[in-house]
């Protein structure tokens, strides 16, 4: 994707070059455009160096790559971010005002534009600033963020801050999604589950949600209402929660690392070694399957998705897994695969249908990788 930056002249413009790096990091091409002012904050070899691209922030400069950048700009980028945007540049952008290279860019772009707005809290509360905030916010193609609250450059504290560079990010990926998911509920489970044996000592797995967490985020970006089920709790509690959400699911996808098994009894007590103790046995028993309980009961229209993580003969224990349980998806990875793992950023899965349907997704960012999920169940 590419990326547009706007940078006007605020304090918050120093935190821009972290966005920067988020969005490089995450595969994403990006250009800068900044007003004079804006490079008061932060210099343009910084903004160059880590974009990797000169720093468009005069419109005359003999420098420019085209004569008419502004316009180049906003047909190379895919989407903009105008962050900070200061109470000036707001009322500028709002009234059509174009008389430097941050606000004649925006005023040529049609594509998604996200801003985020930084200043005094009494700038940000004054009725023009509103004004001009209500303005841009009816243009479709426009997602402006509100201004956070808390401790001010000026010293005061209010409503004025920038949005973190975490929300802006998000909000960068959210504009540029497809809401096909529009109106449809969504069911994830993610993380592992504890099975307590006592009250300082339980059953787990390794897996850190991570990818649950990439899904239900790309969910909720196509427009859906997610229920992420994830946390401290054991697979009967999450089996409870599952089975009340899917009553009114459109899809589920069961991400989670479910225990098989767990404790007979809980002890009370924390349970002590004896001395001379070199053993000790737990009684376990099977947990209650929620993807077979969800497949059995499945309407139809309702998509359930499934995980396997398989060590051996990983083909044919996922398919198994996908007919017995009455799946319609499940992707398959395997602890074999470098960077496929538990606690690791990135992916590599094989979707299966029970159609026949096999897709390879490669090994990339498990945000990628839930895109390619999401778009392939949902087509």
């Amino acid at each position: 994707m590419n990326v547009l930056v706007g940078i006007s002249g605020g304090i918050a413009a120093y935190k821009i070059p972290d966005l920067i790096r988020l969005l490089r990091k995450a595969g994403h091409e990006v250009k800068v455009t900044t007003t004079t002012h804006a490079l008061q904050f932060v210099t343009p070899l910084t903004l160059q160096t880590l974009s990797g691209h000169p720093v468009y922030s005069d419109v005359f400069a003999a420098i420019n790559e085209h004569s008419t950048e502004h316009i180049s700009l906003p047909d190379w980028a895919d989407v903009m971010v105008v962050a900070p945007a200061t109470a000036n540049v707001l009322g500028k952008m709002a009234h059509g005002i174009a008389d430097d290279a941050l606000t004649t860019t925006f005023a040529a772009m049609r594509k998604p534009v996200v801003i985020a707005p930084a200043m005094n809290d009494k700038m940000y509360a004054a009725p023009a600033t509103q004004e001009a905030i209500a303005t841009l916010s009816q243009h479709p193609n426009i997602t402006m963020l509100d201004c956070a609250e808390g401790e001010l450059a000026c010293g005061s504290t209010g409503k004025g801050r920038m949005q973190e560079v975490d929300t802006i990010y998000e909000a960068i990926l959210s504009a540029t999604t497809p809401k096909t998911l529009q109106g449809k509920r969504v069911l994830i489970t993610a993380g592992s589950t504890i099975e307590r044996i006592d009250p300082v000592r339980f059953i787990s797995n390794f897996s850190t949600g991570k990818m649950g967490i990439a899904l239900a985020n790309e969910c909720r970006r196509r427009g859906a209402e997610v229920t992420l089920i994830m946390g401290s709790i054991s697979a009967q509690q999450m089996y409870e929660q599952a089975i009340e959400a899917w009553k009114t699911t459109d899809i589920a996808i069961l991400a989670a690392a479910v225990a098989d098994f767990t404790p007979v009894e809980t002890a009370t007590e924390k349970i002590k070694k004896q001395p001379n103790q070199t053993s000790a046995t737990i009684d376990l028993k099977t947990t209650p399957d929620i993807a077979a309980t969800l497949g059995a009961t499945k309407r139809d229209g309702q998509i359930l998705v499934g995980f396997a993580l398989e060590t051996q003969n990983e083909e044919a224990n996922a398919l198994s897994k996908l007919e017995r349980k009455h799946m319609d998806w499940i992707a398959l990875n395997s602890l074999r695969d470098a960077g496929a793992g538990f606690g690791c950023d990135t992916n590599k899965v094989t979707l299966y249908a029970r159609t026949g349907i096999k897709k390879d997704i490669p090994l990339q960012s498990k945000e990628n990788v839930a895109r390619e999920i999401v778009s392939v169940i949902s087509c």
